[in-house]
């Protein structure tokens, strides 16, 4: 059997038109960029169902043969998803590495995770994908042990590595079960400050990263690649009012998400699941734009974050021929959706208008008389409330009528105050 590179370049795709559950050809190209991969064939071609044992029919493959040798290619990626046995009879019929669309994705993950639980989850997914797949390419793995005090029936090797992959999984799913218990601590704490959380939710490469530096300055990486961030980040958001919210950048989706990632991602995607409104950025150059809208819906219904409040970002609209910002509202006036471009920092005025009126609903007028001991209290008050007016009293101290939230009223010591009806 065949060697397994440990790196491969140059790059075959492969993709087979089928009469159902189409793939799109451009987002694979951008997978195989996003994995540092260079694009040498497009190998297409078109049938009705796969073939069981190749994917792909005999004068396919040969044809896959001849563009290999042409092309000198290091390895096949299939914009499909193949079983572990299609998988494995094409590196035995090609003697090159093929990887599916769920491995690529499982791949550029890897690359992408940079924090420590972020690891983890990718190591989950890939070890899952593994268990099914031990099979492929190691002729060695289904033959007996021998020598001293291993022989009698012993164990095959296949047999001891899914063994070791088992106890690997339970490993990991174990330290992933202490981080998933930090970050519901978290999220907790937030719940008891009564701080309201807005967690960006879109298809990858949507410009979810673009938008959550603009309006945080986190300075998180952002690129024009799938994928791009992986690991979840939060910030503080002041709204106009003065009131604050957590903004989250989760992962970004695509189509036909592998359910391994979705389920090894869910502590990630939580903060989308535990969300008093998710901000659905949508490319509003997307050709495919309902469709991409559809899946990022379908996987938001799948960790339980479909009857989440969302306000839609129409985002990228200095790419449009004429355009200018805007929101769309509901019959009631509610905002349902903004167009924005987050690059050129167009509309986000419009924007932070949306969310401060979208969380406005609990805002009261009241005024407070402070004296000139109660200093803490007037500095605090300017950074939870919006200041309508304010004057010195005789006594060195101030009258204040402040906008707040009453949800931060509880958080001022019990310190007196009116409400202005």
């Amino acid at each position: 059997m065949f060697d397994r590179p440990e790196s491969g370049e140059r790059a075959v795709l492969v993709h087979i038109k089928l009469s159902h559950g189409q793939e799109d050809l451009n987002e694979l190209k951008e997978l195989a960029k996003s994995a540092g991969a260079d694009v040498v064939h497009v190998l297409t071609g078109s049938r009705n169902y796969p073939d069981p044992r190749y994917f792909i029919g005999s004068g396919k493959l040969e044809e896959l043969k001849a563009v290999i040798a042409e092309t000198e290619a290091d390895l096949v990626l299939f914009n499909h998803v193949l079983t572990p046995s299609q998988e494995r009879n094409l590196e035995a019929e090609l003697e090159y590495r093929v990887v599916d669309r769920n491995g690529l994705i499982l791949d550029i993950f890897a690359l992408r995770a940079k924090s420590y639980d972020g690891k983890l989850q990718v190591e989950l997914a890939q070890l899952h994908h593994l268990s099914s797949r031990l099979t492929g390419g190691w002729s060695h793995l289904d033959r007996q042990k021998g020598g001293i005090g291993m022989r009698g029936t012993g164990e095959t090797q296949l047999e001891s590595d899914r063994r070791q992959v088992g106890m690997r999984i339970k490993l990991v799913e174990s330290r992933l079960a202490t981080v998933v218990k930090q970050r519901h601590q978290g999220r907790a704490r937030r719940k008891r400050s009564e701080t309201p959380n807005v967690s960006l939710v879109g298809y990858t490469n949507a410009g979810k990263s673009t938008l959550f530096n603009s309006l945080t300055g986190a300075g998180i990486y952002a690129a024009d690649q799938l994928f791009a961030t992986l690991d979840p980040t939060l910030r503080e958001f002041k709204l106009i009012s003065g009131s604050k919210v957590v903004l989250a950048d989760t992962v970004g989706f695509i189509r036909h998400l592998p359910h391994e990632l979705v389920a090894a991602f869910k502590s990630t995607l939580q903060e989308a699941v535990e969300a008093d409104l998710l901000l659905h950025v949508i490319d509003v150059n997307d050709e495919y734009r309902n469709e991409t809208i559809f899946e990022v819906n379908r996987v938001l219904n799948e960790i339980g974050a479909g009857d989440n409040k969302q306000l839609e970002i129409f985002n990228k609209i200095d790419l449009l021929d004429d355009f200018s910002p805007r929101i769309d509202r509901d019959d009631e006036g509610v905002p349902i959706r903004v167009w924005i471009s987050a690059e050129k920092n167009l509309g986000l005025d419009l924007l932070a208008d949306a969310l401060n009126e979208i969380f406005s609903t609990n805002r009261i007028q009241v005024t407070f008389q402070l004296s000139h001991s109660q200093g803490g209290v007037r500095s605090q008050l300017f950074s939870i409330a919006q200041i309508i007016k304010e004057d010195f009293t005789d006594e060195g101290g101030w009258d204040m009528v402040v906008n707040i939230d009453r949800q931060h009223l509880g958080v001022l010591n019990n310190i007196s105050y009116e409400e202005i009806s």
